[in-house]
């Protein structure tokens, strides 16, 4: 057979080698039909189609939200990982190659006395060659670490998206529990206030003998109490300023304000759409999922190092002793063939590497398992805070408002004398608990429709399976740690 059809057998044989290992398959996983706080229909529309800067509509938080997109370290470092990959996958879709290297050689300075052999090169010889090793991919040993490569890029990807939906969320989440905090240490200013004038009229009254200093003194004391929860909370807001500054990818800085808590922007409705769309639409879910595919792959791809090593190698080049003779006719040289390397002492240490494979990968299917059941507790969790800070938001409305009614009545029957000063101390520090309850509340139910988009893997409208490398599969019967070879 002549050199162009040995050629063509080789890379017929290459191309229809089966790889041994198993096929990736996703996993089946119990998926139910609707959430278990959303309902008995299921809902086709879902909040988490909507980008993250039309359900947070607050200006300054879309330009905090903005910053942290182009600063947050973290996202930096995730983007710098996906490089890393991308390199990673371009150097084994090398392997496919032929790898092919240049020798130049040129004796050591002085007299040349040794052995010149005719035909090849020595190293007493001026000489210049290539050399050609190309692996014959027969057990699919290079498709597999190939589809590895490729699995992990799509993780880093996914892990990337992840890392900007938990960027967006936070910052939000952060923000949101800033204006709670500003909201409060306005209630506070306000109740500071009214208890300082509740404090004069006390010890006008006292002075007047109209009340004993026991009464002068407990208005004292709430004054006091508010005092120190003002203190409090101008604690909390720097604190919180700071955490926002860390998400910012800044230094420790003041954080301008926008609208307030009470102005944000509320959605009339959350839905939270179909249970399925969870497994296509999460990232971290999906970054699993490329794991899994990956852990897949590295059984078939440490299988295949077990079986003998099959490559084609080729030799061309010139060599002369002198180097004035070196391209004359009479100096070229070649040879070419096939190579065999089989394992031998190294087999059972190789058997040893493909139960570690198998052993990975079914560690990975359970962290994607583990995954998916989070994700549709973290949904449900969402749905349930959504729902009960509602409802608890209204009836925290209603408190209030009795508790203001309470208040200005005790006011204004202790200054005419008709009741004691318990019933002003009563109704004010119920209604001054009642308000930073709210403000909490409030907070509480914004928080939770981001906590709901975030669970729901929000931002990403367009399908991500569609730009996937590996493909969907035909049915979800087969999973990971398949050990049958094909």
């Amino acid at each position: 057979m002549n050199v162009r059809g040995l050629t063509s057998s080789v890379v017929l044989l290459t191309v229809t080698a089966c790889a041994v290992g198993p096929d990736y398959h996703r996993p089946a996983v119990p998926v139910p039909e609707t959430y278990r706080m959303a309902g008995e229909a299921p809902q086709s529309q879902s909040i988490a189609n909507l980008p993250w800067w039309e359900l947070l509509r607050d200006p300054e938080l879309q330009k905090l939200v903005g910053i942290a997109l182009e600063e947050n370290k973290d996202l930096n470092l995730a983007a710098a990982s996906v490089e890393e990959y991308q390199a990673r996958l371009g150097a084994a879709r090398i392997d496919y190659a032929p790898q092919i290297d240049a020798v130049v050689n040129a004796p050591a300075l002085g007299r040349l006395n040794g052995v010149r052999l005719p035909g090849f090169a020595t190293p007493f010889n001026y000489y210049g060659q290539t050399e050609l090793s190309w692996e014959l991919d027969l057990w699919g040993r290079i498709r597999r670490a190939n589809e590895s490569a490729r699995a992990q890029l799509l993780a880093r990807e996914d892990n990337q998206r992840a890392i900007v939906l938990e960027l967006v969320s936070s910052v939000a989440q952060a923000y949101f529990e800033l204006r709670q905090l500003d909201l409060q240490l306005e209630i506070t200013n306000r109740t500071l206030r009214s208890w300082e004038d509740s404090v004069a009229i006390a010890q006008a009254r006292l002075r007047r003998g109209l009340i004993p200093k026991l009464d002068a003194d407990q208005f004292e004391s709430e004054r006091d109490n508010a005092a120190a929860r003002k203190a409090e909370l101008e604690r909390a807001v720097v604190q919180k300023e700071d955490e926002l500054s860390v998400l910012l990818g800044s230094n420790p800085a003041g954080i301008p304000r926008g609208q307030a808590l009470t102005d944000q922007f509320m959605p009339p409705a959350v839905p939270a759409g179909l249970p399925s769309d969870l497994l296509r639409r999460r990232p971290d879910i999906l970054e699993s999922e490329q794991v899994l595919a990956a852990a897949t792959a590295g059984i078939g791809e440490a299988k295949a190092e077990r079986f003998p090593t099959i490559s084609l190698t080729g030799l061309l080049g010139v060599a002369s002793p002198q180097l004035s003779n070196l391209l004359t006719s009479g100096t070229g040289y070649g040879a070419a063939g096939l190579g065999l390397a089989v394992p031998l002492l190294n087999a059972t240490s190789l058997g040893f590497q493909q139960k570690v494979a198998v052993a990975l990968a079914k560690q990975a299917l359970a962290r994607y398992e583990k995954t998916v059941i989070i994700a549709f507790k973290e949904v449900n969790d969402a749905l349930v805070a959504i729902d009960t800070s509602r409802r608890e938001t209204d009836a925290q409305e209603a408190q209030v408002q009795s508790l203001q009614s309470a208040l200005h009545l005790a006011e204004e029957r202790y200054r005419g004398g008709l009741s004691n000063y318990l019933d002003v101390l009563t109704a004010k520090r119920n209604l001054f608990d009642a308000e930073l309850a709210l403000a909490s509340t409030r907070r509480l139910h914004l928080v939770s429709i981001v906590q709901l988009y975030k669970a729901l893997g929000g931002g990403w409208s367009t399908p991500v399976r569609e730009s996937r490398l590996i493909p969907e599969p035909e049915s979800q019967d087969k999973g990971a740690g398949d050990a049958s070879s094909h």
